[in-house]
């Protein structure tokens, strides 16, 4: 899977995907990353200037639509010449829907994804009706720019990625697959601080352990996020219980 991440800061992109898992993926070849200076396709040879006063007034600079524009032609017609598909392109905004992971799966299953990242008081809405196909948000807040929501969905999305986990199932059972939280796990010594691991792990009984795991994924889901376990509930109904039936005297 390719990622190409329009920016200003594209060394900021780069530092940070190129460590830890996504590095690794990168280097296995499983994913790649392009981040892409949008300074660098400013008409304004002499200080790469790409942005300008917003008309009607207001406080603040827009970036201009020329740069973002030819900057994302570009990209376009290299995956297309290396035999990919237009590509979705996602701008990072406030304004967009919340990202979650049921769009980090959706997403995943992309060839190639192009972000936009935002700065100053955003872009010109001409560009954004021309190229984007998706507007989505980390979240109610506002950052100073698009690049930390970028790399937090890009890094979301790699996991999903068949052969970027070490262990394929990890996807499987984190929170937020089918709706709930992950369940409460432990490692070694047996006993710390008092506080002992729940019998049950130590038993070998995959089966009850997965039983036990699936129940604490449900109360600690119902406890935590109450949104995600109405949501489980819906999916996942409570089976009527069988009428005893009587015995005739």
């Amino acid at each position: 899977m390719n990622f190409h991440i329009m920016t200003l800061f594209p060394e900021m992109i780069q530092s940070s995907l190129s460590s830890s898992i996504t590095g690794r993926a990168e280097n296995k070849g499983y994913i790649s990353f392009n981040a892409v200076n949008i300074r660098d396709y400013s008409n304004d040879l002499k200080h790469h200037k790409v942005d300008d006063y917003t008309y009607g007034g207001g406080a603040g600079m827009l970036m201009q639509a020329q740069p973002i524009y030819d900057c994302f032609i570009d990209i376009k017609n290299k995956i297309i010449q290396n035999g990919g598909k237009s590509p979705r392109v996602i701008y990072v905004t406030p304004q967009g829907s919340v990202f979650n992971q049921q769009k980090a799966q959706e997403l995943s299953k992309e060839e190639d994804l192009v972000f936009l990242c935002g700065h100053y008081e955003g872009v010109d809405e001409r560009v954004l009706e021309e190229i984007v196909t998706d507007y989505i948000s980390i979240g109610d807040y506002v950052l100073t720019g698009g690049e930390l929501p970028a790399m937090v969905m890009i890094d979301a999305i790699s996991r999903l990625v068949p052969g970027v986990l070490n262990n394929d199932e990890s996807a499987l059972t984190e929170s937020f697959h089918n709706n709930l939280l992950e369940y409460p796990q432990y490692s070694r010594p047996e006993e710390w601080m008092g506080k002992k691991v729940p019998s049950i792990l130590l038993s070998g009984d995959h089966k009850k352990v997965d039983e036990w795991r699936l129940e604490q994924s449900i109360i600690r889901t119902k406890e935590r996020r109450p949104d995600l376990y109405e949501k489980w509930l819906l999916e996942n109904p409570p089976k009527p219980e069988k009428k005893k039936r009587r015995r005739i005297k």
